[in-house]
């Protein structure tokens, strides 16, 4: 059984033909459009480290099926930097060593992106803890990942108060 499925994939229209409905996104992601930066850790919803946005919102890839996300705009760690200029949150991860051995960095750094557009980050340093708890880092990278969820609120606060000025 075949099924079709579109999807905008970091910017672009992907349609896709499925040979199985129980395809997730995580492996449409990783096996069938080759990005893989998204990462395979528990493959159970665990450890965050598939962590995407889906129409702007955080989900575990390894949970989600793809055929039931036709039509959805999907964003990857591939599609947050604008060419060679990262995104606020990628430079805020290496400017305060928010990383070690980087396994779960992708997923970390897209959760941060999810967290301040949903506006939940603040600049309280449990509260984005707690925003990041789906997230593990085996590393304990932890103190740096909340050191530059804090700079990239400030950055990007102030950018969307200058565009609505």
């Amino acid at each position: 059984m075949n099924l079709s499925i579109g999807l905008t994939v970091n910017g672009e229209r992907r349609d896709i033909v499925l040979d199985d409905p129980r395809v997730t996104l995580l492996d449409l992601l990783r096996e069938r459009l080759e990005l893989t930066g998204t990462k395979k850790g528990c493959d159970r919803g665990q450890c965050g480290a598939c962590t995407i946005l889906v129409d702007g919102k955080r989900i575990n890839a390894c949970l989600a099926l793809a055929v039931s996300h036709d039509g959805a705009d999907i964003l990857t760690i591939e599609g947050v930097a604008n060419g060679e200029h990262l995104h606020p949150v990628q430079a805020a991860f290496i400017a305060h060593d928010g990383f070690q051995c980087g396994f779960c960095t992708p997923g970390q750094i897209m959760s941060a992106i999810g967290l301040i557009a949903e506006g939940h980050a603040g600049d309280d340093s449990e509260r984005i803890r707690e925003g990041m708890s789906g997230n593990l880092c085996r590393c304990g990278a932890y103190a740096g990942i909340t050191e530059a969820v804090q700079e990239a609120q400030k950055i990007l606060g102030n950018t969307r108060t200058e565009r609505a000025a």
